[in-house]
């Protein structure tokens, strides 16, 4: 596969400083702290590998897959090819990268022409000019499991320095996604904090309206939101929203109270 832009070899990549390792973890953790969010992160990692991993001799391109419990498959890819092939791949249900993830190895397709593994699939990843294809899984921390899927157009296209080179990524890669999947669930567990105190308050606020409007007390007016909510099969802070609303006019409130 080819760019407009020629990709960096690994001496170059290992050029840009004394220590190559040192600046690959400093360009990861920027790519962490730089980006929204995982999916963001990942399509940013994806273009890395491509390009760290790319050599004068071999031109390679990158998927990501990710699986977690909360959103199953996220994918991530450097260009459209490898997209709709690690896509194909999920929908067939089998194939390198999700071999590699299942038994936690690195699996190596040397020519997808004469590859009689996965058969449905590789022929359709030769039909699309992929000659090679290495899935390499990341160690992640917590429930999530994911793998790094490298293509060439070239058959035996991976040699042993390129595999090398390519645990060696996955291996500093791995520890920023977990970093990052770390941050994405924090984010989450927060906005969910935040949800659900802005809904206590919501409905703290529509028990005070029901007790000043009727006289209720407290244990009372939260009844008659409960009894409202379970009768009209609507949730009790949307409920409690529509109270809250009412006092300003924005909505009547017999509709959710009438018998």
């Amino acid at each position: 596969m080819t760019n407009s832009e020629p990709r960096p070899t690994h001496t170059g990549l290992a050029g840009l400083v004394a220590d190559p390792n040192q600046d690959l973890g400093i360009t990861l953790q920027a790519l962490v702290l730089e980006t929204a969010d995982v999916d963001e992160f990942l399509g940013a990692l994806a273009n890395l590998a491509a390009a760290a991993l790319t050599t004068a001799s071999n031109g390679v391109s990158c998927g990501l897959t990710v699986i977690t419990k909360k959103k199953g498959f996220t994918t991530a890819s450097s260009d459209e090819r490898v997209r709709a092939l690690d896509e194909l791949q999920i929908e067939f249900g089998d194939g390198p990268c999700l071999t590699a993830l299942r038994h936690s190895s690195l699996i190596l397709v040397a020519d997808t022409r004469g590859e009689s593994r996965w058969s449905d699939y590789m022929e359709a990843v030769w039909r699309n000019g992929i000659g090679s294809v290495l899935a390499v899984p990341l160690d992640v921390a917590g429930d999530a499991e994911a793998v790094m899927n490298l293509y060439s157009t070239t058959p035996h296209g991976f040699t042993g320095p390129d595999i090398t080179a390519a645990e060696d990524f996955a291996y500093s890669a791995a520890k920023s996604l977990s970093l990052a999947l770390m941050i994405s669930q924090l984010r989450n567990a927060r906005d969910d904090l935040t949800a659900a105190m802005q809904s206590r308050s919501t409905i703290d606020t529509a028990v005070g309206i029901v007790m000043a409007q009727n006289r209720f007390g407290r244990d009372a007016a939260f009844k008659v939101l409960t009894r409202a909510s379970n009768s009209r099969n609507v949730k009790l802070r949307d409920i409690a929203a529509h109270v809250v609303a009412s006092v300003s006019g924005e909505t009547d409130p017999a509709v959710y109270f009438d018998e």
